[in-house]
């Protein structure tokens, strides 16, 4: 019994199956037959303005200077139905994105040091530059598996020509959308299992955690340190 429940607690498996099967898969793979029907809902709308008001915040506007950052590389343009941007809106738009790149190394340096003052919740022996590797490893693998999402349900409005144009685009495609519709359904479920399992090992990494008599990270205040945690 205490075998098992190191097993299921001390690793996270309890918490990534609980999470995965009950807050996550059944939804995901719900939406995936009845778009429109999951969608005519009011939970749903208020769901939408919620997330459209934390957009709002600028609280993640960093994703949008990635986002440039990668199309000028590229030389992509990226497309837009919104009016072009009238200066205030311009003055608006990137005074946000320098509050979420603020936040985002604030956050960043917090956690590195952490890590290396060895002051987070991972697993006891495991070096600090392992911890950084597997962070960025787990991070990379999350936002691939995000960007996948996105990108098979776009490319289902896309012509056979435009998915053909490259093998393995081509593969995936007939993976994704063959098997008499369940291809879609089959990789929600593995993604959304990897993305949970990813997270839970992240904020395994990432939790500040501080033993009794232990300084604070940093040398930060105590009221500090408890945001932290």
């Amino acid at each position: 019994r205490t075998e098992l429940s190191d097993v299921l607690m001390t690793s996270g498996l309890a918490v990534i199956l609980i999470t995965a099967m009950i807050g996550q898969l059944n939804t995901q793979v719900t939406a995936s037959h009845c778009m429109l029907d999951y969608m005519n809902t009011r939970s749903m709308a208020a769901t939408i303005f919620v997330t459209m008001a934390i957009e709002s915040s600028g609280l993640l506007h960093a994703s949008y200077l990635i986002q440039i950052v990668v199309a000028k590389i590229t030389g992509k343009e990226i497309t837009s139905n919104e009016e072009k941007r009238t200066c205030l809106q311009k003055l608006s738009f990137w005074s946000r994105v320098l509050m979420s790149l603020a936040v985002l190394s604030g956050a960043f340096i917090v956690t590195i040091a952490a890590l290396f003052e060895e002051k987070t919740t991972m697993w006891e022996g495991v070096p600090a530059y392992v911890s950084v590797t597997l962070l960025f490893i787990l991070m990379a693998i999350v936002g691939m598996l995000e960007g996948m999402q996105i990108a098979f349900f776009a490319v289902s409005r896309v012509t056979d020509e435009e998915r053909h144009a490259n093998r393995w685009a081509r593969w995936s495609c007939k993976l994704m959308f063959g098997n008499e519709g369940k291809g879609l359904p089959g990789f929600m479920i593995g993604r959304q299992l990897c993305v949970a399992s990813c997270f839970i090992v992240i904020a395994r990494i990432t939790t500040p955690y501080l033993d009794e008599g232990e300084d604070n990270i940093l040398g930060v205040s105590d009221s500090l340190q408890k945001f932290f945690e």
